[in-house]
């Protein structure tokens, strides 16, 4: 809808007016974001004004909590409501991204059965479970690749007997 491509627009404008922001002022950041797990494969999700797979999440405002955002931007993004207890902090790294000091927590969220999403089409326009080899070949944000690595990592571990190395 026209609507939409608007809404889709004016993200991306916004975004690249943050990335020059951030550029000149090196902001320190702090977002979180959500690994959702099922069936050994995980939620993707692609936002209209970036050309990466990423997951859902978002910025931590003040006085929240990565945990209470990451609750709150799955509710945002894909109308998905959890609990924050069922939520386990997977990976807390920082790194230089994009001009701005960026402390992402991401969490892990293991679902008995594949989560019905919904998009806005606006800010997210697409979400789709994974294999960790399909997702990994795909253009990934850096931390969600890290922890996909890790998740492939111990799978392998797993799957080999004896602490072999994986075929």
């Amino acid at each position: 809808m026209l609507i939409d491509r608007c809404y889709q627009l004016a993200y991306t404008c916004a975004y690249q007016l943050m990335r020059i922001y951030w550029r000149v002022r090196r902001p320190e950041t702090h977002g979180a974001l959500v690994a959702i797990w099922h069936d050994g494969r995980v939620l993707l999700v692609r936002n209209s004004y970036v050309k990466y797979y990423s997951l859902p999440g978002g910025y931590v405002r003040s006085g929240e909590s990565g945990r209470a955002a990451a609750v709150r931007e799955l509710r945002e993004e894909i109308s998905l409501d959890v609990e924050p207890d069922t939520l386990e902090l997977a990976l807390d790294v920082t790194r230089d991204w994009e001009g701005k000091r960026d402390r992402v927590e991401l969490f892990r969220l293991n679902l008995p059965a594949e989560p019905v999403v919904a998009v806005d089409n606006r800010e997210v326009v697409r979400a789709e479970m994974f294999a960790p080899a399909e997702a990994l070949k795909l253009p990934l944000f850096p931390t969600l690749r890290q922890h996909i690595e890790q998740v492939a990592a111990s799978s392998a571990d797993i799957s080999s007997p004896m602490g072999a190395p994986a075929e």
